[in-house]
């Protein structure tokens, strides 16, 4: 059991390697095609986007049945596991609290969601293919640790508080 908890905890891990290769190499590469809505205005709640999406059950959903339905391949159920938990995640933190394409109140106020929510705002500042940083979805480095609600500068009396 503790190996299947493995499986799915470092299949969840992955992931994010997945995501960011994915983000940064095919979303915005050859299949920037699919992803361009995502960074433009468009009418109505789906995105030719949300495809990428349908690929990835796709993955998790044949990870599951080949786990389940090949003798010694059970362990491909647990990484569909990870995949499928990554994707709940990645939707969760990207589509609900992010984007807000589900209309639920979250606090976003901590420091994690702060950094996430810049770093993917400031992707988000280009519309291109091309010059966009911050790939990641649920990881981002410390370099965005700064507030998006927070002003830019501080006056010298509020620092020394």
């Amino acid at each position: 059991m503790l190996v299947n908890i493995a499986l799915v905890i470092g299949t969840f891990l992955f992931m994010e390697g997945v995501a960011w290769f994915t983000h940064k190499y095919i979303m915005h590469g050859v299949l920037w095609s699919w992803h361009r809505d995502h960074h433009n205005h468009h009418k109505g709640f789906f995105e030719i986007n949300d495809l990428f999406a349908v690929v990835f059950a796709v993955v998790a959903i044949g990870l599951f049945l080949a786990g389940v339905g090949i003798p010694g391949l059970a362990f491909l159920t647990w990484i569909g596991a990870g995949v499928t938990l990554y994707g709940a995640f990645y939707f969760l933190f990207h589509d609900v609290i992010v984007h807000r394409r589900v209309k639920m109140k979250f606090d976003t106020s901590g420091r994690y969601m702060q950094r996430i929510m810049r770093a993917h705002y400031i992707h988000h500042k280009v519309h291109t293919k091309e010059g966009a940083e911050a790939f990641g979805f649920l990881y981002a480095p410390k370099r965005y640790d700064r507030s998006v609600k927070e002003p830019k500068a501080t006056s010298t009396k509020e620092s020394a508080n």
